[in-house]
């Protein structure tokens, strides 16, 4: 006989998240970071949290696999020490932050979402979409959750994608520059161009200079949506997790500027969570697609069959996919512009 159990977990997963997502707001991994152990009774101190929060906190935290006993006390595990530390190369938190105070409350709101097919966190007839702002705040809260969820991103696809025989990249949409940095600094023969909105750019030439490379990755400002192409002198375009905030027509047209771009044997990287062929998941492709109902007009995510098909369709050849577990991307779909 089936249980409900599995229901209960989908009726309280919001417990987990703003469990994890006050803990971050009270820096408490960062507190801890170092290996330094905090008691119930020392949370008052630290945390300034009364004993009976401290402990319900702490111990939530724990069940979670964010903190582990030690002694009368508990400290971070492996996972949190590596990505929940701020200042750490892939701190996660900017992600949570972002998601908490940005997409948590228009979620609530799913069902209207559902019934007239319009983003939540932004109002269509004031704005071009919800990257066409200079609101400092959200841009804030925006780059920086997409900076936390892609530099490890980008490691993931440098391990499993091999780009080592390309030299100029071209990061279309590349946002705070996080995929240019990581894959510049694990090749060191690889060069990069961020191209996007001007306001984006310098967001990213500021992460570039505060990475030291400079020297190797620019920036140059414009729209691809309604530009009549894409920066050549590149031998590599990469579309990292930006192919899912667009409709169909807009991904195809963007796939043939890619193709256009590049020269012959140059090759197109669509790095994003890809749903399987027949539209069953996996779960985190899928409810991105769901959060694309919430935050754009068109987006939605894809499977590879779906990219490949779009990329036949502009030209490329030797289509194929690799896959790779990142929090932003499950795999990448490559074409290569043929020869003649």
């Amino acid at each position: 006989m089936p249980t409900p159990t599995p229901l209960m977990g989908l009726v309280t997963g919001f417990w987990s998240f703003k469990t994890f997502a006050a803990a971050v707001e009270l820096e408490l991994f960062t507190k801890l970071s170092g290996g330094r152990t905090i008691t119930v009774a020392a949370a008052e101190g630290e945390l300034g949290l009364p004993d009976r929060p401290a402990d319900l906190l702490l111990t939530a935290c724990a069940s979670l696999g964010l903190l582990e006993r030690h002694g009368d006390g508990y400290r971070n595990t492996e996972l949190a020490e590596e990505f929940l530390v701020k200042g750490k190369p892939y701190y996660f938190g900017g992600q949570v932050t972002y998601c908490d105070e940005r997409t948590y409350l228009p979620w609530h709101r799913v069902g209207e979402a559902l019934r007239t097919d319009r983003p939540l966190t932004w109002d269509p007839a004031t704005q071009e979409s919800m990257f066409d702002t200079a609101d400092p705040q959200m841009l804030q809260s925006f780059w920086g959750a997409m900076y936390s969820t892609s530099i490890f991103t980008a490691k993931s696809l440098g391990r499993h994608v091999d780009l080592s025989g390309s030299t100029r990249l071209l990061d279309v949409g590349g946002g705070s520059g996080a995929y240019a940095i990581e894959l510049c600094r694990s090749l060191p023969g690889l060069s990069a161009t961020v191209f996007d909105l001007p306001h984006v750019c310098e967001i990213a030439a500021g992460n570039v200079a505060d990475a030291g490379l400079g020297d190797r990755i620019a920036t140059t400002a414009g729209d691809f949506l309604t530009g009549d192409g894409l920066p050549g002198g590149h031998d590599v375009v990469l579309f990292s997790m930006i192919l899912h905030d667009w409709d169909e027509p807009t991904n195809q047209r963007l796939l043939s500027h890619a193709y256009e771009a590049l020269p012959p044997g140059g090759r197109v990287v669509i790095s994003e969570l890809l749903l399987n062929a027949d539209r069953t998941g996996p779960a985190a492709a899928a409810l991105m697609g769901m959060n694309m109902l919430i935050e754009t007009e068109g987006g939605r995510n894809y499977s590879d069959a779906e990219y490949a098909a779009w990329l036949a369709a502009a030209g490329f050849t030797g289509i194929h996919t690799v896959h790779f577990d990142a929090p932003g991307a499950n795999g990448a779909v490559i074409g290569i512009k043929p020869h003649g």
